[in-house]
């Protein structure tokens, strides 16, 4: 429990101590204050790092021809899809032509009653492997029907195997029969398919028509190819070609080309990455004469640093096998507002008219000579590093600064609390101590006007 005293001997205000701790506060307020207006830039510090953060983003996503380019892919008509790898594709025209679709081996047998209940008998399924192997499978009464004999050869992961129990549909009184496929396609798959070795049964089980494995056949801008699937990933470099439907005599043309939309799109996602950064910087430097600069970055010279980058970096000559080029060229232009826009228009036709240029311009070239000649992208590059480089970039330092500053205000404000914690509890001290000694005075002071027969004041004497 604290000591406590008031004006009953002392005279002084009860809250004296508190009066003058409240004083001795007044730097600590000021202290605060001064922290949470430095808190308040290291906040807006940190959005406009955000901001640089997610344009760094967009330029690793577009960094290099690869990286930038799309392509797109069209097929004149029915019968094949087709997708295109954009690391390996190049534009081009090719005339296909499907002659025939590659099949499987399958064989079919006769037809029973009952698929469960028709007793085949116990025996043995025996076949050869397109690679010379020859298999056999027992079976026993418990598997002594289609649909267990299809059990017994789907159990079996190593036969390259299926099969399907179904119904023929014929009408007939025995329309279950067994289907057997091999689950590759191609002329190398080719198997001799099972024979039945089943004694003792309520009917006979043969194979009764088998068809051969067969591989497609396309033809190439006029000459034959075959295929061992139906699926085509090395007739046309970084393209795969799925055939559904042969259609002999018929020809399809397949065209692959940049696709000049997404292109632009990826540009005007890079395009509003440097505006997100720009108009931070267009916010914090409008100031007139109620702004607080204390609370804001205005003026910073961080801002102005980064700005100026951003723009040396969309007015830099760019080398090209064209000659000098700017960014300008392909329609991004700064507007008055202080932001920059991407004449979308303008972008397309350049595109159009000739991608390796506007590729050169954006994402820069290799020469044996010089190494990189750098594009748009890698000024860009530069400009994101120089900000957020450890320990050295712009935002990184700035951002350290403020730190040091919050810390300095920490330590000062902690040393502070402890002086006023012990000239609190010196003053409380002093304080009881002068609340007593006036107790006693005042005690004798009144002993002593007793025995005088009164009048006499020690406290006004002591005065």
């Amino acid at each position: 429990m604290g000591i406590s005293f008031g004006s009953i001997n002392s005279g002084l205000p009860k809250d004296i101590v508190q009066q003058l701790v409240a004083a001795e506060k007044i730097p600590l307020q000021k202290m605060n204050e001064k922290k949470d207006k430095i808190n308040s830039k290291k906040a807006l510090l940190n959005d406009l790092t955000q901001r640089v953060e997610n344009l760094k983003g967009n330029i690793y996503a577009n960094k290099g021809d690869r990286s930038f380019r799309e392509l797109m892919i069209n097929v004149s008509g029915e019968g094949i899809t087709a997708n295109v790898d954009k690391n390996i594709a190049e534009p081009g025209s090719y005339q296909i032509e499907v002659v025939q679709l590659a099949t499987k081996s399958s064989a079919i047998s006769n037809g029973v009653e009952d698929k469960d209940n028709t007793y085949l008998g116990v025996g043995y399924i025996t076949y050869e492997l397109p690679n010379g192997d020859e298999k056999e499978i027992y079976v026993d009464q418990e598997h002594s029907s289609l649909a267990g004999v299809a059990k017994l050869i789907n159990k079996d992961a190593e036969n390259g195997m299926r099969a399907n129990v179904v119904n023929s549909g014929d009408g007939s009184d025995e329309p279950w029969k067994l289907i057997i496929s091999l689950e590759e396609t191609g002329d190398d798959n080719k198997a001799i398919f099972p024979n039945l070795y089943l004694v003792d049964g309520e009917v006979d089980v043969w194979f009764d028509a088998h068809r051969d494995a067969q591989d497609a056949k396309v033809k190439l801008d006029g000459f034959e190819i075959e295929l061992p699937t139906n699926q085509a990933t090395e007739l046309i470099p970084g393209v795969t070609l799925d055939l559904k439907k042969a259609k002999p005599g018929e020809e399809l043309t397949i065209e692959v080309s940049e696709d000049v939309g997404k292109i632009a799109t990826k540009m005007q996602d890079i395009i509003k990455s440097i505006n997100d950064v720009l108009s931070f910087i267009k916010e914090q430097n409008a100031m007139d004469e109620t702004t607080d600069t204390s609370r804001t970055l205005g003026g910073d010279i961080t801002l102005q640093t980064i700005e100026s980058r951003v723009r040396n970096a969309m007015f830099s000559t760019i080398k090209t096998d064209f000659g000098p080029r700017r960014i300008g060229d392909l329609g991004v232009t700064f507007q008055r507002n202080g932001l920059i826009q991407l004449d979308e228009q303008k972008f397309k036709v350049a595109l159009e008219k000739n991608y390796k240029e506007v590729s050169q311009i954006i994402a820069g070239t290799y020469t044996i000579e010089n190494g990189k000649n750098k594009g748009f992208v890698d000024n860009l590059e530069d400009v994101v590093k120089g900000a957020l480089k450890r320990p050295s970039g712009t935002l990184t330092a700035r951002n350290e600064g403020l730190n040091s500053q919050i810390k300095q205000i920490d330590r000062r404000i902690e040393s502070k609390q402890r002086q006023i914690e012990q000239k609190e509890r010196v003053l409380k001290a002093k304080f009881a101590r002068l609340e007593e000694t006036i107790s006693k005075i005042k005690s004798q002071g009144s002993g002593l006007a007793g025995m005088t027969g009164g009048g006499f004041n020690p406290v006004q004497q002591l005065g």
